[in-house]
This record gives structure tokens, C-alpha cells and sequence, in this order.
């Protein structure tokens, strides 16, 4: 069938098929959708691509406008579903971002934007969809409680060991056919009051229970030989192993036996990182509040970066957080932040107790970054070595920040100048070149070009380099444009993110 307009239908639950003749002739046209195209003397971009008639042998004719007013129109063969050479709309969209390179437009907006579809602002089957990657995740440690007692002795305290636990929520984010990787909060896996005979702040035991599962760890009614009681977690969860974090990131990844996770649940899937995220744009919270169970929340991205004060390990410390407004509880730490597309775009951390619309997580570029580096050092080391990162030193003044709007995309960003105020003596910094008054205009990781719009992004991207990596910088200096050499990454470059 052709590509319709389509009012209060949820796009995740409804499949466009348009015959490979209409990509073909799009890519042919030059069109490229949001690319330019020549329309008289002047480059014009795609405003919609939409259906206005049928022709008498039951062909679809289309109709091309663009931002100068001009048209073109088309005619398309009607294809049936599952019909050789049949593309779906994803299809279309996942070749728009190819031959465009905007990666920060949604699948809902691209059909609203260029094939005239109204999407619903129904998000069941994004929700549906994070679901399967969504769990509830206890770290079990040994504590002391304290009680009052009475006697002839007057009050005092009592204390006596037991088993405590901490519990938020976590996303899979990563499987292979030996292992799956859950990404939480590091102050869900870490204590400030485990016993010394804990053996650290970190917990003992780590289980998670996948969303569709109401038990929860009891008492087993037995002790072990030193005296503390021993949970019974049931058969619907699947244990667990920390291989390590950063609190300074609030970050920390456990991993599982694949087999034993898809024999509590064969439906359980990774959820995909999303490329980003706008201010606007739909934030749908999935955690585990008051440790009572799954729930799901929704709201808007309010503000997409922020610095916040949290403690996550005993020290309080800055961390650069995205706010949202969808509502977060105790026990929501862990838990993912989706689009609406069900894509991963932060893991919720903190929140206003006393405002329910001021609530923070912690942004997908941070959580990607970390979450991989911490397996990556895992795989290499056999051990819970953590994050780590190299610095460049060198330090920056942020200048001229403003938003920026693009039309052809109808989304926004705040843009900064990022300009070098000081190069430390021996630095990777110094022997790429860089000098105080320098802007930095890119951050280049063998060989591929990341733009940086915001200083906060290179702290990020230096998340994604290994030793053996290349790196540069792209600047300009006295109003020319250069690239510094590149420099390869070794061990010594990189120290552990506390």
C-alpha cells in the first residue's frame, strides 16, 4: 500500500510499505530528502513528501514541496506487503540519516516532517519495547541494626547483624550468546553502611529480576556460619556479578550468564543507545519505586545539561545531568530514561523530593561511554578495573553559548565557543600543538571527525578511546583553520575515573 496520511495511529504499531521505486527515485531526484535540492536558481530543502491523488491504472502520485514553494510531483506503482523489492518507511528514514548524516531526528518526526504522517502521542509500543530490556536489581551486603532496649540498666542500644539490601533499577544493554550486561547507578551497587566483614562497600550478592516478575528476596529462615541470614531470591531471578563502575559517573555495570537470563525470560533484549537528544523530547521512565516494582513514568526532556550535587559513595560530588520532568521515586535509580522510539537516552539518578517535575539522569553519551569502557577494561584486565580515560590538558573558557535553531530539521542546540585558556607543560595537549587562544572545533578519533558544539562532549568522546587509538583536534587560530597531528594513545595515557 501507499504511504498515507494516517491521524491518531501510533507509528510503532503500524507498518508504511512503499515499492523500492519510490527510494529509488528519491536518491535519483537528488532529493535526499532533507538535502538540497536545485529548484530554479535557488537550493531549496524537502519541507514534505505527501500523497495527493491516484492516477486511472491505480498508481499513488506524490507530491514534493519544497522551501521555496516550488513542487514536483511523481507517480508510484502500489506494492502489497512482503512483495519483492518492498521498503517500509524505516527503511526510507534509516536512508535519509545515511545520506544526510542527521542522526538527531526521530523515526516520528521524519514521518511527520517528509511523508506527511501524523503521529499519535501514544507511546505503548516504545514503552512495550524498553520493557524487555528493563530489570529490577538488588545488591545484597552485610549490615548492623541498632535497637532500643529497656532494663534495669536504663535504655540502650542493641545492635544486631543482618542482611540488608539496596534496590533501583537497570538496563540491559549488551548480549552475547556467554554473557549479558546490565547497566545501573554505582550508588545502587555501593553501601556506605556494610559491616567491615562485608569485605567491601560493594555488594556481596547482585540479582535482578526481569519486568513480568512479582517475587522479591525473603528470608530463607537459615544463617550462614557467621550469623547473618541468607536470602531466598526465588526462581525468577537470575544472579549476577559486578565488573565495575565509576561513582564520580554514578555509573556501574553487572553482568550475567546469558543462559541463565533467557531461561528466566528467552524475551529479554538489549536496548539500543540512543544518538542523542533534544530538549522537548519525549523521556519515558521505567524503574523499580519504593523497591515495590516495575513502573513506568513519562515526561519531556527539560533541560539537557545541567550540573547537580550528589553523594554517591560518601563524597559529594558535580555531575553533569540531563533534567526531565517524567516523575521519579526512591528506588527509580538505575532505571532507564527511553525516546520514543524505545532507544536508551540517560539512566535516572537523582530527583527533587519536594518537586516531582524536577528530576535528573544521567545522559546517554555518559552512560554509553562508561558502560562499554567498563567492560572493555573487564575483558582486557579479568578484573573490575573501572573507567578510565586519558587526559589531554588542556583547559578551555566557554564562549558566546546560544541556541541554535535549524529549520530544516525543526530541532535546536545550544552552541558554544570553546576556546583554550592554558596547556599543561608535557601534556598530550602540548604535543599535539595547541596553544591558549586556540577554538576548538573538533575532536577526531582515528580519523572520523566528531564535531564539538559543547565543551562537555570531549570528556565524553575521551570515554570511547582505547590505548592504540589515534587522536586530534581540529581548531581555529587568528581566524584559520587547522588539524593538530595525530597522537597515539598508550596505557600511560589513561588514569581510572574515581
Amino acid at each position: 500500500m501507499a504511504v498515507s496520511k494516517s491521524k491518531g495511529t501510533c507509528f510503532m504499531k503500524r507498518t508504511y510499505r512503499i515499492v523500492l521505486a519510490l527510494l529509488a527515485l528519491l536518491l535519483a531526484l537528488s532529493l535526499a530528502l532533507a538535502g538540497c535540492a536545485s529548484q530554479g536558481d535557488a537550493a531549496a530543502y524537502v519541507v514534505s513528501i505527501a500523497q495527493t491523488g491516484e492516477t486511472e491504472n491505480g498508481e499513488s502520485e506524490f507530491t514534493v514541496t519544497y522551501s521555496d514553494g516550488s513542487t514536483s510531483t511523481f507517480t508510484v506503482k502500489n506494492g502489497e506487503d512482503g512483495e519483492d523489492g518492498a521498503v517500509t518507511a524505516e527503511d526510507l528514514y534509516e536512508e535519509y540519516k545515511k545520506q544526510t548524516g542527521d542522526d538527531g531526528i526521530t523515526y516520528g518526526q521524519f514521518l511527520e516532517k517528509y511523508l506527511d504522517v501524523t503521529v499519535s502521542e501514544d507511546n505503548s509500543a516504545a514503552v512495550a519495547k524498553a520493557l524487555l530490556s528493563s530489570v529490577r536489581v538488588y545488591s545484597e551486603y552485610r549490615t548492623t541494626e541498632y535497637t532500643s532496649s529497656g532494663g534495669w540498666g536504663g535504655i540502650g542500644v542493641r545492635p544486631t547483624n543482618t542482611v540488608g539490601y539496596s534496590t533501583g533499577g537497570g538496563v540491559v544493554f549488551a548480549m552475547d550468546d556467554t554473557y549479558t550486561y546490565i547497566v545501573t547507578n554505582y550508588h545502587v551497587v555501593y553501601s556506605t553502611d556494610a559491616n567491615e566483614d562485608n569485605g567491601s562497600n560493594f555488594g556481596r550478592r547482585f540479582f535482578c529480576y526481569p519486568y513480568g516478575t512479582s517475587e522479591a528476596p525473603v528470608s530463607s529462615g537459615t544463617q550462614d556460619e557467621d550469623g547473618y541470614d541468607i536470602l531466598d531470591y526465588g526462581e525468577t531471578a537470575f544472579e549476577c556479578e559486578y565488573i565495575g563502575g565509576a561513582a564520580s559517573l554514578d555509573v556501574a555495570v553487572l553482568r550475567a550468564k546469558t543462559e541463565d537470563v533467557l531461561a528466566v525470560n528467552e524475551s529479554i533484549t538489549a536496548a539500543g543507545f540512543a544518538d542523542g537528544y533534544t530538549v522537548g523530547e519525549t523521556a519515558i521512565a521505567v524503574g523499580n519505586p519504593e523497591g515495590e516494582g516495575m513502573s513506568v513514568t513519562q515526561g519531556i526532556v527539560s533541560v539537557d545539561s545541567e550540573y547537580i550535587s550528589l553523594s554517591t559513595d560518601g563524597t559529594t560530588r558535580s555531575h553533569r545531568s540531563m533534567r526531565i520532568d517524567a516523575a521519579l521515586y526512591e528506588g527509580n535509580s538505575g532505571g532507564g530514561a527511553f525516546n520514543a522510539d524505545g532507544e536508551l537516552i540517560g539512566l535516572a539518578n537523582a530527583g527533587d523530593g519536594t518537586n516531582q517535575n524536577v528530576n535528573y539522569a544521567i545522559p546517554v553519551s555518559i552512560v554509553e561511554g562508561a558502560a562499554e569502557n567498563i567492560v572493555a577494561n573487564y575483558t582486557a584486565n579479568g578484573e573490575a578495573t573501572g573507567v578510565t580515560r586519558p587526559t589531554l590538558g588542556v583547559t578551555v573558557n566557554i564562549e558566546n553559548s546560544k541556541y541554535v535553531y535549524d529549520e530544516s530539521t525543526s530541532s535546536g542546540r545550544i552552541a558554544e565557543t570553546i576556546e583554550v585558556s592554558d596547556v599543561t607543560a608535557g601534556s598530550i595537549a602540548e604535543t599535539l600543538g595547541l596553544q591558549e587562544g586556540d577554538v576548538l572545533t573538533a575532536f577526531i578519533v582515528n580519523g572520523v571527525s566528531h564535531e564539538i558544539g559543547r565543551s562537555f562532549e570531549i570528556g565524553d568522546l575521551l570515554l570511547t578511546v582505547r590505548a592504540g587509538d589515534t587522536v586530534a583536534l581540529a581548531y581555529e587560530r587568528s581566524g584559520e583553520s587547522a588539524q593538530t597531528a595525530a597522537h597515539t594513545l598508550i596505557s600511560s595515557d589513561f588514569s581510572v575515573v574515581e
